[in-house]
C-alpha cells in the first residue's frame, strides 16, 4: 500500500504537482489587481482634484475684480490716485492665498466711449503672459473693462486631458468685468 501511494505521489510531482499549491494561493491576486487599477483610478482623482481647483480659483478671480472693480466703478480709485500696483494689492485682498498675487496676477485696466468700440487684445504673447497690461480707469460715464490673468501650475498635467492651455502647458485662469463708470465728479 505506501508503494502504491508513494507512486501517486511521483506521478503528480512528474505531472506539475509541485506547482499545485502556488495555483491554489491567490493572496497576491488582489495586490496585482489594485496595481493594475490604481494607476487610471490614482490619475483621474488627480485630475479632477485639478480641474476642481482651477475652477475654484476662477470663481474666486472673478469674485475679486467684481470687489476691487467697485473701486473704480465709483470714482474712489481715481479720487485716491490708485495705480496699476495699488489696484492690483485690491484685487488681491480678495483673492486670499490661493494666488501667488505678488509675481504672478496680471491686471489689465481699459477705458472706452462705449460699449461699441472695445476691443481687446490677446493676452498670450508667443503662448507666455504679456510682461505688462494698459492701465487706464477712466473718467465719470467711461466704459471700463478689468481683466486679471493668471498663470496656474498644474499639478496633474496629464497628457491628453488638454486642461493647459499655455505654450509651457499650464493654465491661464482670467476674469473680466465690464462696466460704465458712475458719474462722478472728475
Amino acid at each position: 500500500m505506501s508503494m502504491l501511494v508513494s507512486s501517486t505521489k511521483q506521478v503528480r510531482l512528474r505531472r506539475g504537482g509541485f506547482l499545485k499549491p502556488f495555483r491554489k494561493d491567490q493572496s497576491g491576486t488582489s495586490a496585482i489587481e489594485f496595481g493594475i487599477v490604481a494607476t487610471p483610478f490614482f490619475a483621474l482623482l488627480f485630475a479632477l482634484i485639478e480641474v476642481s481647483m482651477v475652477f475654484f480659483g476662477s470663481f474666486t478671480l472673478e469674485n475679486a475684480i467684481d470687489q476691487a472693480g467697485r473701486l473704480i466703478r465709483t470714482g474712489q480709485a481715481q479720487e485716491a490716485g490708485m495705480g496699476a500696483e495699488q489696484f492690483k494689492d485690491a484685487v488681491c485682498d480678495n483673492v486670499y492665498a490661493l494666488f501667488d498675487c505678488a509675481e504672478g496676477i496680471k491686471v489689465e485696466v481699459q477705458r472706452f466711449d462705449d460699449f461699441d468700440g472695445i476691443s481687446l487684445d490677446d493676452p498670450l504673447e508667443n503662448g507666455a503672459l504679456k510682461e505688462s497690461y494698459p492701465f487706464a480707469m477712466g473718467n465719470g460715464g467711461d466704459v471700463v473693462i478689468v481683466r486679471v490673468f493668471y498663470e496656474w501650475n498644474l499639478i496633474a498635467n496629464f497628457p491628453g486631458v488638454g486642461l493647459g492651455n499655455m505654450a509651457n502647458g499650464s493654465r491661464l485662469v482670467a476674469a473680466a468685468t465690464t462696466f460704465r463708470n458712475e458719474p462722478f465728479d472728475n
